[in-house]
Order: structure tokens, then C-alpha cells, then sequence
């Protein structure tokens, strides 16, 4: 065997991956077709999920001063502003962070440097050009070379080789002919901690602040009439004009541009034998609302812990059946919000624009919508409640139920010291309650940190930051593991 796992894609997705995986002792290899890393990039919000994520990667501390703070959105129509979402308020009865812009490209060199640190580099210019696995191994052909490990995983993006090789269907369709993007800096009338979205008719025009003093990103769809601009020299131009429209704003230098069709698709399955897909190999959908790159490294953080006990030997390999029953409805949910909002923002036809202009819009400013929508999009509220490794708890029983996210409270330690639950997270599961049963927890799971608490309920968090399980009863905890720890493989039984 070659490797444990064989991670191809070095996107967010593909190293923190990677990075958790290393650090929880599994053998691990990154491959990438491109032949250095990318220097720009589409996606730049980190929500409040993608923040934890990558806080429990031990990245975040690199990358908070390079980002820009967002606590506001701003909706204008026809030239009034008639709706402001605030963010940070909205956010407060989640217990979560804010939200960061932060450029793709940033995220990825901290991580590849995490990764590094971590004893292992990233393979530039090694394109898989196919695979084939048995019941033991998979083998990937990767350019002239074949590698033999224990677990793909593809986290090679939209146009996916992985899963392309793997035959699983990536069914969806286009919701926008396309979509043009510019970073300029520029001279717009607007705070610095606060993203724009105009609207006018059909036409939309977004503006987020990026780091720097100056530097915004400009986003809209081509003009439904006339050629799309494709040159650079053409974008920024339609841009700026629609810019000087909407807020009297000037443009200047220019960083960057790029034109790309808005797709919505989902892969029929995320996992086929010892072939699993993660990211934008598994989904895509509309990038309003920045959901993409969170969703992406909330695939792998669920991925990275069951995939490390099954490598580990500690689990059997059912346990990743749970991965697609878990991550593939949060999946599904993105796409659906992110293409509603779509279609409401561009108001294709007079009706859908007077529903937009004198329903939803103002609706924006009530504080339940606010809530509503915060929550949904910093995907703090996701649940696997429902889900093969959930269930409801005791009925009576305050706080979160197995399944849940674990808001990032402050614990004592056993020194007497003060911990973050999250930051505790960093080194594997938690047990906040009885030594005992941390006892029991750690003898079947490896590493772990126990914190005291008097609480009546001991609580068995995940290391992604879900609750496994909570109860007093030793025996109750051994079959939970039993249970979870020892599934039925559904790759067995096809």
C-alpha cells in the first residue's frame, strides 16, 4: 500500500482534509493537476461554520489578519436602500462567529502550510486519469504512476476526474447563462464592513469589500441583452459602468476578473466502495450567499474524523455511510436556498420583481427573517439529529440532543485552568462530564480530553462539534459506541 488515503484536489476542501487526517495520525498523500496553487479565486466568504472548521484545523489565527470583519448586507432598489440585514446581531443566539471575507487563495496557503507542518506536501502537476479498486484498496492512476492506497477521495472540484471515473451521475442544470466577476479597487461611497447587493428590473450588481484599503469585488450577471463581455478589458468595463449607475463609484486598477455559468448539481452518491467525494466534486450551486468553500469544509471535517477511526482501525468502514446520510441534506438545502435566492435577487418578470421589491426585500428587515436567514447561511443551526449517528435524547433534557452542534462554551479543566469547548476540539473528541465514561469513550476512540462538570448528563462530543452522545449510564455509552463504531457496511451488501 502506497498510502492510507489518497486525497486528490488541493482546494480548501482537499487540505483540511488532508490536515486532519495527518493530525490524527493517518497515512495521507495530496494530489493536484495544476501545476503550482492558484493565485485567485472565486469564493472569499467564510461563514461562521467555515470559521469553526477552520479554527479546529488550527489555521484561523493566520488568517484573521488578513481578512476584512462583514456585519452588514444592504439591499437597494431602484436606487433606495430599502432593507439592511445585520449580521452580528442576527447571529448572537447562535453562539457563533461572524462572518470574514478572505480570498480563496489565502485560506489555501494556510492551510498548505498547516499541511506542511504536518509532514506532508502537496504533489503539484499529478493528474488522476483513472482508478479501479477491489475489496481491499483502490488503485489510482495518476499520469504515468499508480498509487495503491486504502481510501480516495475526491475533492477535485466541479469537473470532478474522481467521480468521473467512478461512474456516479452529477445530475443539475444551469441557473444563469453567466456571471461576471472583477476584484478593482475603486472609489464607492459604502463602509468598509458591509457588502452591497443593487437591484434594478432584472439587473444585479454586488460589491464586497475584500482586505485592503481600496480593493472591492464587483459581481454580476451578463447583460440579458447584447454580446457577453469575455475580455477582461470588457468585464470591468460593463461593471464599472453598472457601478457609476447604481452608487456614482469609480473604478481603477483592476486584480483580476472572471466569467462562469451558474450551475446547480448534485452527485447522485457521495460514496462508491473506497471512493468518496467531498466539496465542489460532490455539489455546486450559486455562489450568492457564500456558501460554497463552508460547505465544502464541513464535507471534510465530517469526512476526516470517521474516515480516520475506519483507517485507524477503530471503526468499521459502515461507519462512512453515515458521511453521505449526514452531509448530503445539508447539500441539498444550500442548493435550494441559494437558488431561490437567486432567482428572487434577478426578478425575472414584472411579477417575480413586484413580489421581490414590495415583499421579500422589506421582509428583510424584521429580526426573525434576519435570524432565519443568518442562521441558515452561516450553517451554525445544521443538525444530524435525524441522521444515522443522531437521536432525540432524553426527552427532558436541556441543551443539545445527540446530533446537535455543541455551542463553543468556556469549560474548567481538570487543573483548574479554562478551556473553549472547540478549541479542546482540537485534538479530538471531548467529554464534558464523568471521568469514567471519558475512560470508556477514549479506551474505543483514541484521543480524547476530558473536562469536569456537574451537570446530571454527561455530553460526548464529536470532534466536528456535534453532539454523539449524552446520558450516565456506562452501558448506555458502550452499545452507543458499539452501535456507531460497528455498523453494517451498505458497500458490503451491494
Amino acid at each position: 500500500m502506497d498510502t492510507e488515503v489518497l486525497v486528490a484536489g488541493a482546494g480548501p476542501t482537499g487540505l483540511t482534509l488532508a490536515c486532519r487526517l495527518a493530525a490524527a495520525g493517518i497515512g495521507v498523500r495530496v494530489i493536484d493537476a495544476a501545476g503550482a496553487p492558484a493565485t485567485t479565486s472565486r469564493a472569499l466568504a467564510l461563514q461562521p461554520r467555515g470559521i469553526e472548521v477552520l479554527a479546529r484545523t488550527g489555521v484561523l489565527a493566520d488568517l484573521r489578519g488578513r481578512a476584512q470583519q462583514i456585519t452588514r448586507l444592504a439591499i437597494v432598489v431602484d436606487g433606495r436602500e430599502l432593507a439592511t440585514l445585520r449580521l452580528e446581531q442576527a447571529l448572537r443566539r447562535w453562539h457563533g462567529p461572524g462572518v470574514l471575507v478572505v480570498s480563496q487563495a489565502e485560506i489555501e496557503a494556510t492551510l498548505r502550510a498547516r499541511l506542511t507542518a504536518l509532514g506532508v506536501p502537496i504533489e503539484w502537476d499529478r493528474p488522476l486519469t483513472g482508478l479501479s479498486q477491489d475489496r481491499d484498496a483502490v488503485t489510482a492512476q495518476v499520469g504515468e504512476q499508480t498509487i495503491r492506497c486504502g481510501w480516495l477521495i475526491g475533492a477535485d472540484g466541479g469537473r470532478s476526474t474522481v467521480r468521473k471515473s467512478a461512474e456516479v451521475d452529477f445530475p443539475g442544470m444551469p441557473l444563469i447563462e453567466n456571471f461576471l466577476l472583477a476584484d478593482v479597487h475603486a472609489t464607492i461611497d459604502r463602509p468598509r464592513d458591509a457588502t452591497v447587493a443593487w437591484l434594478r428590473d432584472a439587473d444585479l450588481l454586488a460589491a464586497f469589500p475584500l482586505p485592503g484599503a481600496d480593493l472591492w469585488r464587483l459581481m454580476a450577471p451578463a447583460p440579458a441583452h447584447g454580446p457577453t463581455p469575455q475580455s477582461p478589458e470588457e468585464v470591468v468595463e460593463y461593471l464599472a459602468a453598472r457601478l457609476d449607475e447604481e452608487a456614482g463609484g469609480r473604478v481603477g486598477a483592476t486584480e483580476w476578473t472572471s466569467v462562469f455559468r451558474i450551475q446547480r448539481r448534485l452527485a447522485a452518491r457521495y460514496r462508491t466502495g473506497r471512493v468518496l467525494l467531498a466539496g465542489d466534486a460532490a455539489h455546486i450551486h450559486s455562489p450568492l450567499g457564500g456558501q460554497g468553500l463552508n460547505t465544502g469544509i464541513g464535507d471534510a471535517e465530517n469526512l476526516a474524523w470517521k474516515l480516520a477511526l475506519v483507517a485507524g482501525g477503530r471503526a468499521g468502514a459502515g461507519l462512512l455511510d453515515s458521511y453521505e446520510a449526514e452531509r448530503r441534506p445539508v447539500a441539498e438545502d444550500v442548493l435550494a436556498s441559494t437558488s431561490q435566492a437567486t432567482m428572487t435577487a434577478l426578478g425575472k418578470g414584472w411579477a417575480a420583481r413586484i413580489l421581490r421589491d414590495r415583499v421579500a426585500v422589506p421582509l428583510l428587515n424584521r429580526r426573525w427573517v434576519q435570524r432565519f436567514i443568518a442562521a441558515q447561511a452561516s450553517q451554525l443551526r445544521v443538525s444530524y439529529r435525524h441522521g444515522p449517528l443522531g437521536g432525540r435524547g432524553r426527552r427532558l433534557a436541556r441543551g443539545p440532543r445527540p446530533g446537535d452542534r455543541v455551542p463553543n462554551t468556556t469549560h474548567r479543566t481538570a487543573d483548574g485552568g479554562a478551556v473553549r469547548l472547540h478549541d479542546a476540539l482540537a485534538d479530538g473528541w471531548v467529554l464534558v462530564g464523568d471521568a469514567a465514561l471519558a475512560e470508556i469513550a477514549r479506551h474505543r476512540l483514541g484521543a480524547l480530553t476530558h473536562l469536569p462538570a456537574t451537570e446530571t448528563d454527561s455530553l460526548l462530543v464529536r470532534p466536528d462539534a456535534h453532539l454523539g452522545w449524552r446520558g450516565r449510564d456506562p452501558q448506555a455509552l458502550t452499545d452507543w459506541l458499539d452501535r456507531v463504531l460497528e455498523p453494517a457496511d451498505a458497500a458490503d451488501r451491494r
